[in-house]
């Protein structure tokens, strides 16, 4: 009795006992899916876990993207910062010319090259280039 029972946890196991007859090839294709069904099914999940890290990281919208659009919003929100300053700049400019006699003087002179009567002009040449190599 003891011998039946060892022949057939052997057989359940799937090592056949020494006086046993090969189990038939559909039966062995079974135990042999099933061993190695585990280490296979650990290999297909770490190489998914692998590919959904590597997407995450470098993907369409991954890591990586999301740091370079980042840097871009912290540019752009610094442009639009000078040129809302710039823009404020403009306005007092503005204010200025509307309001103050001294600023549209001022504008006038600097930029249409206007004198009043009686004033002297003096314009200086630009200084000549200089030869190359001294």
């Amino acid at each position: 009795m003891p011998e039946e029972t060892s022949q057939q946890s052997a057989t359940k196991r799937g090592t056949p006992a020494a006086n046993t007859k090969p189990a038939p090839l559909g039966k062995r294709t079974l135990i042999w899916a099933q061993r190695l069904w585990r280490p296979a099914g650990t290999v297909i999940a770490v190489a998914l876990a692998l590919l959904v890290t590597w997407h995450v990281i470098y993907g369409r919208h991954g890591i990586s993207v999301w740091q370079q659009k980042r840097a871009e919003d912290r540019a752009l929100q610094q442009e639009i910062r000078n040129l809302q300053e710039e823009n404020a700049q403009m306005r007092q400019q503005i204010q200025r010319l509307q309001s103050d006699p001294e600023a549209i003087e001022r504008e006038a002179r600097e930029k249409l090259h206007y004198a009043k009567p009686g004033d002297v002009i003096v314009v200086s040449s630009p200084a000549p280039p200089q030869p190359p190599g001294k």
